[in-house]
């Protein structure tokens, strides 16, 4: 009876031990699955980490972009915030320079009044300029209808002075690239 017993402990501890060693498989096994689940999830956030990274770098780029086009908007601005006020006064200045076109009537004015008015339209010059306002060089020039009004021909010997300006009677004016003004001029007709 003893050894009955005795194999039953025996059957007993086998089978405990079967039983440990079913249990680390198990565990084994559960382990596994728990580090691909794991590696699986690790993958996932990567992906989602990367897009957003992605997504950041792209909303940064727009930002410095949408800051670049509002800093040329507003150069743009203001230099054409005062074409309205640049178009006002060129006509004091062309009313100096024909006040000083006369030669013999300028020549017999006192010298302190020349002076001071050679002195008030050079302040004006450099006022415009600085403002980015540049006087159309015209006379002898080739006609360009998007720089200069033609108010009238006339008649030329010499066939290179065809469609060239001979005379300047209003000078224009542009702001940067834009005219502010036309010149008006009167161009050369070539006739055989």
């Amino acid at each position: 009876m003893f050894s009955k017993n005795n194999d039953k402990t025996e059957d007993d501890i086998q089978t405990e031990s079967d039983a440990d060693l079913d249990d680390s498989v198990v565990t084994e096994e559960s382990l596994q699955e728990s580090v691909k689940k794991l590696r699986a999830k690790l993958k996932e956030c990567e992906a989602e980490k990367l897009e957003r990274l992605t997504d950041l770098q792209k909303a940064k780029a727009d930002f410095i972009n949408l800051r670049k086009r509002d800093e040329e908007e507003r150069i743009r601005f203001v230099k054409f915030a005062n074409e309205s006020l640049i178009l006002e006064l060129l006509p004091t200045l062309d009313s100096f320079e024909l006040a000083t076109s006369d030669k013999k009537a300028w020549n017999a004015l006192p010298e302190n009044w020349r002076k001071g008015m050679e002195s008030a339209i050079n302040q004006l010059k450099s006022t415009l300029t600085k403002s980015g306002v540049k006087k159309i060089e015209a006379l002898g020039a080739l006609f360009d209808p998007k720089e200069q009004e033609a108010i009238g021909t006339i008649p030329v010997d010499d066939e290179k002075k065809d469609h060239t300006v001979i005379e300047v009677f209003q000078d224009g004016y542009k702001l940067g690239d834009k005219v502010l003004r036309p010149s008006r001029v009167k161009i050369g007709e070539f006739k055989q």
